[in-house]
């Protein structure tokens, strides 16, 4: 599909299918499981900076709410192998999504930006930031410098992630987040009116009240937790890892229906 085509809703569905962004994705049945295990029973470290307290410690719980808002296997008996995304899912919520950048974009919002997924989705993130920036929005810029998750935080095209040792590095800890936030606060700069992130970066700024919408896999329940609870805004259930051109379609579909036009 070339990249400046706008897709339809069912050609993103059929290419979401086609690249397994969504359908029969990698991520096991028996990693999902053991994620919502972990997660139901308190391990901090599956809760991606959410505040989750004793209202999920149910495993089967947690696997009926990933069914409705990820699509996974509602099935309790299948214990492994395939699981599931609903591409749907995955469509409904880019439209959720872009009403909240549609809405940034109108009010010229600070927005900060950030990826603990780099290796999938900073091309994703840096189309979003430079769609944004083009319309209006102040891309929040982080201080220089932050150690976090034994490196140290940067920013690459206006998106914040984690450089540890010359290597940009995939984490879903909330520390990152967690340093940009302080270190604004404690320098008397405005906070971001929204946060558009992953994993812990996103579940951390939602956790401290900022409008947040973020991307998950299918083994990373907190954010869909979240959402489900009104802290965080809005989470798109895909595969975070494929191949980092696979995502193009989505991303331009995603800044069509916000009213962003793609920077060239």
């Amino acid at each position: 599909m070339p990249t400046d085509h706008i897709p339809s809703r069912q050609d993103l569905v059929d290419h979401l299918l086609r690249t397994r962004i969504a359908g029969d994705v990698a991520t096991s049945r028996e990693n999902n499981l053991d994620h919502y295990r972990e997660l139901a029973a308190g391990n901090r470290y599956y809760w991606l900076g959410l505040d989750l307290g004793t209202r999920w410690t149910d495993e089967d719980a947690v696997l009926e709410l990933m069914a409705q808002r990820c699509g996974v296997v509602a099935d309790r008996d299948h214990r492994a192998g395939q699981d599931t995304i609903d591409p749907q899912l995955t469509v409904d919520a880019l439209d959720r999504m872009a009403v909240v950048l549609r809405k940034a974009a109108a009010g010229r919002q600070r927005v900060l930006v950030a990826t603990g997924h780099p290796g999938g989705l900073l091309g994703v993130h840096q189309a979003t930031v430079a769609a944004l920036r083009q319309a209006g929005c102040e891309i929040v810029a982080i201080p220089e410098g932050l150690p976090a998750d034994d490196g140290r935080v940067l920013q690459i095209s206006g998106v914040a992630m984690v450089l540890r040792n010359a290597a940009l590095v995939h984490t879903h800890s909330p520390e990152p987040m967690t340093a940009i936030l302080d270190a604004l606060e404690g320098s008397g700069r405005p906070l971001p009116h929204l946060v558009v992130a992953d994993h812990g970066w996103a579940g951390c700024a939602a956790q401290r009240g900022i409008d947040a919408v973020g991307y998950a896999d299918c083994n990373d329940p907190a954010l869909f937790v979240g959402e489900a609870e009104g802290t965080l805004a809005v989470t798109v259930p895909l595969d975070d890892h494929v191949p980092p051109h696979h995502y193009e379609p989505m991303t331009a579909y995603l800044l069509n229906a916000a009213g962003l036009a793609p920077v060239r």
